[in-house]
Parts: C-alpha cells; sequence; structure tokens
C-alpha cells in the first residue's frame, strides 16, 4: 500500500494513470448512482408528502439520453394513469 502515496508515486510512475483512470471511474460511478436515487421518479424517498412522485414528470426527461423530446408529444398519444 506504500505505493499509493505520493513517494511510491514517485518510485512508480507507471502506476499514475492507473490509479487516476480508477478514481475517475469511481467518481463517475458516485454521481451516477446519486442521480439515479436523487432524479429517477422511481425513487420516493418521502412517502408521506408524495406517494406517488411518477405522477410529476409526465412532461419531464429525466432520462440520462433520449433521442426522443417528450415535450412535444401530444396527449392522445401518452397513457393516462
Amino acid at each position: 500500500m506504500r505505493s499509493f502515496s505520493v513517494q511510491g508515486m514517485k518510485r512508480h510512475p507507471a502506476l499514475i494513470p492507473l490509479v487516476t483512470i480508477v478514481g475517475i471511474g469511481m467518481a463517475g460511478a458516485v454521481f451516477y448512482t446519486a442521480r439515479l436515487a436523487l432524479r429517477n421518479p422511481d425513487v420516493s424517498w418521502n412517502k408521506k408528502t408524495n406517494p406517488e412522485p411518477w405522477q410529476e414528470f409526465k412532461n419531464k426527461q429525466y432520462k440520462f439520453y433520449s433521442t426522443r423530446d417528450y415535450s412535444t408529444v401530444p396527449k392522445d398519444e401518452r397513457p393516462e394513469f
């Protein structure tokens, strides 16, 4: 574990790209998990104030990437729940 310190990185410079890429990957995984937990309408943290949070997202796009713009979809194409 001494090779992950600053002195260890100076002794083994080949580990610098590996540690950097793994760190970026871990930060991306944490960001994506937090985004899913906070922005996804399927997740409800407080069921007392809003028991059906997915009803707020009828015209909002919550997907990470979508080829379709949901704000321009006609009303008759969407099911009403």
